[in-house]
């Protein structure tokens, strides 16, 4: 059974992100003609500001909330969603936006505002880093590196091809890890160049797995074995271009909790951002929040 959207909404836009300075006086207008009450709208110049102007809409048990930015906006504030019937909806204003493209969301401007207007709740789960939740992928390796030193201006400017840029001049200083994970059984001792954690199936804005799903009650765990960073640029590569050889490149490992450690230590970028570290524990919070998403075709 389809359930439909509430007709009333919170927009909250972070103007800071890659479109989203552009992209609030349009959106809030193609809201309204879609007939989307608006309750408030908030263009947040000050990154720091949009949790607590996300938190005062959840006080006030506005129906859903329109949260506009990119993945680490995104990540930030879903969290706060938990243990509400306040649906969580989005439009896709970053570099990468790999959790809308998860959720089947279109990556325009009016496609997204369609969803919300059109679309249904889903209830989905969220990843976990030792309590930290997220919405769609974590990543140690290459990935923490850019995300710690990439010029945000170079992001702005130029989007995806500003992080392939800064990735090749980053990955002379990058070095392979040694990566222990205990699935609660089994013990699992490999050399991996990156290491991904996944609740959806996007990282970067790339499809990286099939096997992941927002809906499937486990998290996923996805290792570039090896010492070879010509090893990684040939799984990013095979991945890019769908290639059959691609699963060749990675060992996966699933499960409703898995703890990770690396020797040496390794930094962990959530949603794109750089926020938490190994040695840590990764889980799945079940059926955790309502997001707004596209009607099946």
């Amino acid at each position: 059974m389809i359930k439909p959207l509430p007709k009333q909404a919170v927009l909250i836009v972070n103007a800071m992100s890659r479109k989203g300075a552009d992209a609030f006086e349009q959106a809030r207008d193609l809201l309204v003609e879609s007939g989307v009450e608006l309750l408030a709208t908030h263009a947040i110049k000050d990154p720091d500001a949009l949790r607590p102007a996300v938190c005062q809409a959840l006080a006030e048990k506005a129906p859903m909330i329109i949260v506009g930015g990119g993945d680490g906006s995104l990540s930030s504030t879903i969290d706060d969603f938990l243990g509400t019937d306040t649906v969580f909806a989005l439009l896709p204003l970053g570099t990468a936006n790999s959790f809308s493209r998860t959720l089947g969301i279109p990556q325009d401007l009016e496609g997204a505002v369609r969803v919300i207007a059109e679309g249904r709740k889903l209830r989905i789960d969220l990843g976990s880093i030792d309590g930290d939740y997220f919405a769609n992928a974590a990543a140690m390796g290459l990935s923490p590196m850019i995300a710690e030193t990439v010029p945000h201006k170079l992001k702005r400017t130029l989007g995806m091809i500003g992080y392939l840029i800064w990735a090749a001049r980053v990955a002379i200083q990058f070095k392979p890890f040694r990566l222990t994970i205990d699935d609660g059984s089994t013990i699992h001792r490999t050399w991996a160049t990156e290491v991904r954690i996944f609740n959806g199936r996007f990282h970067g804005g790339i499809e990286l797995t099939d096997n992941a799903c927002v809906q499937s009650g486990q998290i996923m765990v996805q290792a570039v074995t090896g010492r070879s960073l010509f090893g990684l640029a040939w799984s990013w590569f095979a991945t890019l271009f769908k290639l059959r050889s691609r699963e060749q490149t990675v060992t996966e490992y699933k499960g409703t909790s898995l703890k990770l450690s690396a020797r040496p230590q390794q930094k962990i970028s959530v949603d794109g951002e750089l926020c938490a570290s190994t040695p840590c524990e990764v889980s799945v919070a079940r059926a955790a929040v309502w997001v707004a998403a596209p009607v099946p075709a």
